[in-house]
Order: structure tokens, then sequence, then C-alpha cells
């Protein structure tokens, strides 16, 4: 057998294998509500749309948005301990020094929540109201 038909016939078998095979771009699309506020300063919150992959992950929605809105653009930090963290978003950045972060909620209800994971592990749901709000800590003493 020829190497280009050794070729072609493995081509072919791995196409057979991976036929039917799930993949992320066969989910469905989720809308999720997306806001940004600043509790230190005077500007107004900023609301965004954008959508998650069924199953997918806060991140890849925010990767969406950032690739898809002008005006919106956000970076992420890895904490070897915590994992993604979200460093900055429309150009600004939590400091430690300064104590600033920023928070990730949810809102259900009208009812704020903390979320218990962070950008990288948490699945959005179906019209969720996800808040990232640019606040301070208090150090533990």
């Amino acid at each position: 057998m020829s190497p280009i038909t050794a070729a072609l016939l493995s081509v072919g078998f791995l196409l057979a294998l991976t036929r039917g095979a799930p993949t992320n771009t066969d989910g469905a699309s989720l809308p999720i509500r997306l806001s940004v506020e600043n509790d230190l300063s005077n500007v107004p919150p900023e609301f965004y749309q954008t959508s998650v992959v069924e199953g997918g992950v806060l991140l890849g929605a925010l990767r969406r948005l950032q690739g898809m809105q002008r005006g919106f653009e956000f970076t992420v930090k890895e904490d070897p301990d915590l994992g993604l963290l979200i460093e900055s978003v429309n150009r600004v950045a939590g400091n430690k020094h300064a104590q600033t972060y920023w928070e990730i909620l949810s809102e259900s209800s009208g009812v704020q929540s903390r979320l218990d994971v962070g950008v990288g592990c948490y699945r959005p749901r179906a019209d969720e109201h996800i808040i990232l709000r640019f606040s301070t800590w208090k150090p533990q003493e």
C-alpha cells in the first residue's frame, strides 16, 4: 500500500470515529446579561448582552463579548491556588495595595449573591444577570 493511500485511509478512519462526537459549537447559545459597576466612582453602570454555549463557562461569555462589543474589555490573571481571577474591566484594574478587586455576583429575583467559583469555572444559566463590581476589601486582622 502506498504512503498516500495509507494516509487517506487513516484520515477517513479518524473522520468516521469522530462523526457525531460532541463539540462546543453544537450546544445551544444561552443569552446572559452583564452589568459593570464601580463602587468607587460616580460612573453609572454599564449594561451588556452576551451569550454562552450551554455548559460553557463565564470566561467564554466575557471573551465573546470582548470580541463583539467595542468598549468592553477585560483581562484575567492566573493565581496558582485560586485559578483565573478578573484583573481589569474596561481599563480599571484591581490593586493589592489599594485593596481593590473585581467581585463577581449573580442577581436572581432582585437578590445578589457572590459566586462561589471563579470566572473560569462558573457556568451561567440562560437569562442570568451577572454583575462585575469594582470594590474594596478589608484586610484580615
